[in-house]
């Protein structure tokens, strides 16, 4: 993980105008032309900072707090009205001044992540900032968040899934109750219209009332996403998650390839509906089964270790040192020919949950 974490916070900084690059060429060259979307921005200082909080990485809670300095400057109402921007040009002007409410889940967490460093009063007060923002202005009379501003249909449940885990994130930080009650909003619209009892399966694409949009869309990796969201929910509040958790993990697990790993998305018949296989859902399996590991369910943790051997075998094995495959089709073919650096978020939370959980030998 220190190799990687040198590698992005020199090749993948632009060092010139700022911030981190989009990503990378397969050659390791920073793409210094592609536009940069805040939630990278908000996933790579979080990475940094959590680096750093771990002892990892020391250095990273300086690359942090210039990475938040320059997506504060460039990002955070720029063109006069309260949030930040979607996408920025390279040169920091605004490409899209679209205020998304998946991008927001990730500054808090960032905010969040940098606030544990030192408590530092300022990255408190744009914690209160982006909150009376996120109350204020995304906040939905039919319950949780709406997609952004201005607002989109269908209506998802993954930006509601990141604010759940921003909340969590934030109350870690800052040990604020209001935080735990903004993710039992969230845990209540889980149990209400997110999750499927009957079935077992997570909705993807909902109505503005959350009535799901049929036929309903199976993500495997949200599935999996969820069962340790859930473990840290109940971690946070005693709230018991268990009878959710074991059939999230068992509906994931229907939708794996002759890899072993998770395919993008199938259906509630459990049929493949795209056998392609992308990088984040297997660290997010690797969570879910440390999150049983933790609840003590027999077997999780030789669990959690083989799906952390087939995210080394199958994407970490880059011609690249501390870069990766984001994903393959069914032959096993790579189909993404730069390095995103979206994917680190991904990678850097499940070495850090299965270090926490399983001991640094696991890596």
């Amino acid at each position: 993980m220190t190799v990687a974490l040198r590698f992005w916070s020199s090749v993948g900084w632009d060092s010139g105008k700022g911030g981190f690059v989009e990503r990378l060429t397969s050659a390791s060259d920073p793409d210094f032309a592609a536009p940069r979307r805040v939630r990278v921005q908000a996933r790579q200082i979080y990475c940094f900072a959590k680096a750093a909080h771990l002892g990892w990485f020391p250095e990273g809670a300086v690359i942090a707090r210039k990475a938040l300095d320059y997506l504060i400057a460039k990002a955070k109402s720029p063109d006069g009205r309260p949030g930040y921007v979607h996408i920025i040009a390279p040169d920091g002007s605004v490409l899209n001044p679209l205020r998304d409410t998946y991008d927001h889940a990730f500054v808090l967490l960032a905010l969040a992540t940098v606030y544990q460093l030192d408590r530092d009063v300022r990255v408190r007060a744009e914690i209160d900032s982006l909150m009376h923002f996120i109350d204020t202005q995304l906040r939905s009379p039919d319950g949780g968040y709406v997609e952004g501003i201005p607002a989109a249909m269908p209506r998802r449940q993954n930006p509601q899934m990141h604010m759940f885990e921003a909340f969590i994130a934030a109350f870690d930080a800052t040990h604020d109750p209001a935080f735990q009650q903004r993710a039992g909003d969230i845990f209540g619209l889980f149990v209400s219209n997110l999750f499927d009892s009957k079935t077992g399966i997570l909705g993807e694409y909902f109505e503005q009332d959350w009535s799901r949009i049929e036929p309903v869309s199976v993500e495997p990796g949200h599935q999996a996403e969820w069962v340790w969201l859930l473990k840290q929910f109940e971690r946070i509040t005693g709230c018991p998650t268990g009878k959710y958790r074991a059939p999230l993990l068992e509906a994931a697990l229907r939708y794996r390839d002759a890899t072993g790993c998770l395919i993008d998305e199938g259906d509630v018949q459990g049929n493949v509906v795209k056998s392609t296989r992308r990088l984040w859902p297997q660290t997010e399996i690797i969570k879910a089964w440390l999150a049983q590991a933790e609840s003590g369910v027999a077997g999780a943790a030789d669990e959690a270790r083989a799906a952390l051997a087939r995210l080394d075998k199958h994407y970490l094995q880059h011609p690249v040192r501390g870069g990766w495959y984001d994903q393959f089709d069914a032959e096993g073919n790579s189909l993404v020919d730069t390095i995103p650096a979206s994917s680190f978020y991904h990678i850097l939370c499940a070495v850090a949950e299965a270090d926490r959980v399983l001991g640094p030998d696991a890596q």
